[in-house]
């Protein structure tokens, strides 16, 4: 807790540098705005409120739950071309199709996940697993993720994600397939279904836990308060969740998520993730290395308005992080599980 020391992460096969004192040093560096708190429920010019236009000039449907729709300026699309032949082994390229999605999570533009009823969020759950499920039959891999606030890049302040299928393995998928292989392999045992009944056990970087999944923030963990969200069961992908396990699963995300809004009493910003086995042409092979979880990958720091930087050491040498996993899991722990806002004045 008091020195610097090195972590290794056994999903990306790196290292992490831990250095807890350097969270005690002067902060004179950039100061973040903490997000609106007036956003209007419904505005006629956000495009993704109901009935809203578009900018290719759709309207949105006076939709009343979850709305899927295509991404209006997708990163993939699937009738791209195929590149040029390479001259030489430096210059290479590869085709890369897919689709690109948008999913509103609730007609108000007002309302985050930590703030949406159990069953909302359940509906967005099982909107999850039907894309996953819809565009995995085709495409090797279905990257469902959300950036929340525009300090991670969200440009609009709509409770939304997006859902991005791609015609190859992306390099954190590909990898992680690598790593949790090999484990697999050499232990006999899932990875990350070893590791979450190692947490378990311990509880020390546990932060919320119910029947059937456990939060935790990661014992290798990049982000000051990155955790990882891991169901107890071995289960491949988010479509082969059980009907209970939905419903859990709903409130361990809501539990989460309150804790991350009371940390610095703001709505705290973050990138999420799901991570599944591979999809397409892999549902005919073996994917029982592969363990479901989703990355929560949150920048604030100190306050709502110091977050962490990954640039300088951590973009030219490895991940650094300015205290222990530890510190942030018993501070998450031991925050309430009643909203900021909604607790009685």
């Amino acid at each position: 807790a008091e020195h610097q020391h090195a972590r290794y992460n056994p999903l990306r096969d790196d290292w992490v540098l831990v250095s807890a004192h350097r969270v005690k040093r002067p902060w004179q560096g950039q100061l973040e705005k903490p997000p609106p708190e007036d956003v209007p429920r419904w505005d006629p010019h956000n495009p993704l409120c109901p009935g809203a236009t578009r900018a290719n000039g759709e309207v949105n449907p006076q939709y009343e739950g979850t709305f899927v729709f295509p991404n209006d300026f997708p990163a993939l699309q699937p009738d791209a071309p195929e590149p040029g032949d390479s001259d030489h082994p430096l210059f290479r390229a590869a085709a890369a199709r897919g689709v690109c999605k948008v999913m509103c999570f609730h007609p108000w533009s007002d309302l985050t996940l930590p703030l949406m009823s159990l069953a909302e969020i359940r509906a967005v759950i099982d909107a999850w697993a039907e894309l996953a499920a819809e565009l995995g039959a085709s495409y090797p891999w279905v990257q469902i993720f959300e950036n929340k606030g525009a300090m991670m890049g969200c440009s609009n302040p709509h409770p939304h994600c997006q859902v991005w299928a791609s015609s190859f393995l992306p390099n954190e998928a590909r990898l992680e397939d690598q790593t949790q292989r090999q484990h697999l392999s050499q232990h006999g045992v899932p990875m990350l279904l070893e590791y979450a009944e190692q947490e378990a056990r311990r509880k020390e970087r546990l932060v919320v836990e119910n029947a059937d999944w456990l939060v935790v923030v990661p014992y290798w963990a990049t982000w000051p308060y990155q955790t990882l969200l891991l169901p107890r069961r071995h289960v491949c992908r988010l479509q082969d969740l059980r009907d209970s396990e939905r419903d859990s699963l709903a409130s361990i995300m809501q539990r989460l998520l309150i804790k991350y809004d009371n940390l610095f009493e703001v709505s705290f910003p973050y990138s999420m993730g799901w991570h599944g086995a591979p999809t397409g042409p892999y549902l005919e092979e073996d994917c029982r290395h592969w363990q479901l979880h989703a990355h929560y990958y949150p920048p604030l720091l100190r306050s709502a308005t110091v977050r962490k930087f990954m640039v300088g050491y951590e973009m030219l040498a490895q991940a650094q992080r300015d205290l222990t996993p530890e510190q942030a899991a018993e501070r998450l722990r031991s925050l309430p599980e009643v909203h900021y806002k909604q607790r009685s004045k």
